[in-house]
């Protein structure tokens, strides 16, 4: 097996799964520690007790396999051992790993104050995403009080394609990245991709002529959006964005493009001016992707 060129840019990838399935012929990947990180990112929302059928289910992996990995996992601290049940869950130790990408973010701190204004402001939640791969991160959040069915946390993922937040950090992108994600979308998932292929380029469209772009109810119906590119960094090479959600029966005709996406946009403008931050640059024309849902 020959070494993968590491000189060649890839777009990150969108699980620990994806890039097993892909490195079969790469000599320096380490095949046991990729299934380990599989198995921890099988536990989400929603699914934060599982067994090792039930991980040898989600992940492909057969069971013996699971349960020497589960067994290791446990005992560094990274899951924890339920013995009434016989199932696992996350252990304390992986939130240690979070701390150093964000102790890196100090602009959060900062932004978090104005955050928190706007959010109660407009009663709904102010947050900072950040890009990574199909997904956007949540790096930070404020909220006021009853947000309706969708309240951000931090690490908690939502799809690039079809949210506010996904397109206004996807205009931050030089063109390259940027058609280079787009290529990604397409080939994860074609069917998203033709749904929301026209839309998502529309939302870039707006982040470059009004500073903000609208998502009506596309990733929640019960929420509405706005979202703007707060910046990206060039030397960590990482995008994010700031977006406000509201659930859509307290907004007035009008005010989401008309109020709070100004108001988003200027927020924006104030958080990268503390971090000393130039307004993304306006990439060149999109290229067509020549692609699965093109």
């Amino acid at each position: 097996m020959a070494l993968r060129d590491s000189s060649r840019p890839r777009h990150p990838p969108s699980s620990a799964a994806a890039v097993l399935a892909d490195s079969v012929d790469d000599a320096a990947f380490a095949t046991t520690l990729a299934k380990g990180l599989v198995v921890l990112e099988a536990f989400k929302a929603g699914s934060t007790l599982l067994g090792n059928m039930e991980l040898s289910t989600l992940t492909g992996i057969p069971r013996p396999t699971v349960a020497r990995l589960t067994h290791t996992l446990a005992e560094l601290g990274y899951l924890r051992y339920d013995a009434e049940r016989a199932k696992y869950r996350v252990g304390a130790r992986a939130l240690r790993m979070a701390h150093p990408l964000l102790a890196g973010m100090q602009f959060r701190q900062m932004a978090r104050p104005m955050m928190q204004e706007l959010a109660l402001s407009v009663r709904g939640t102010v947050s900072i995403g950040l890009l990574d791969a199909t997904s956007m991160i949540y790096v930070e959040t404020a909220r006021s009080g009853d947000v309706g069915p969708h309240a951000p946390d931090i690490g908690m993922p939502i799809p690039v394609a079809m949210t506010a937040m996904g397109r206004a950090a996807a205009a931050t992108l030089p063109q390259a990245d940027a058609d280079r994600l787009e290529r990604t979308i397409a080939a994860e998932d074609p069917e998203l991709w033709s749904a929301f292929r026209d839309k998502y380029r529309a939302g870039i469209a707006q982040c470059r002529s009004r500073g903000f772009c609208t998502c009506w109810g596309e990733y929640m119906a019960s929420i509405h959006a706005v979202a703007a590119p707060l910046f990206h960094a060039s030397e960590s090479k990482q995008s994010f964005s700031i977006n406000c959600g509201i659930p859509a029966f307290r907004l007035q005709p009008g005010q989401l493009e008309g109020e709070i996406g100004p108001r988003i946009a200027a927020l924006a403008d104030s958080i990268r001016a503390i971090v000393g931050q130039a307004e993304p640059a306006p990439p060149r024309k999109t290229k067509k992707i020549t692609s699965a849902g093109k």
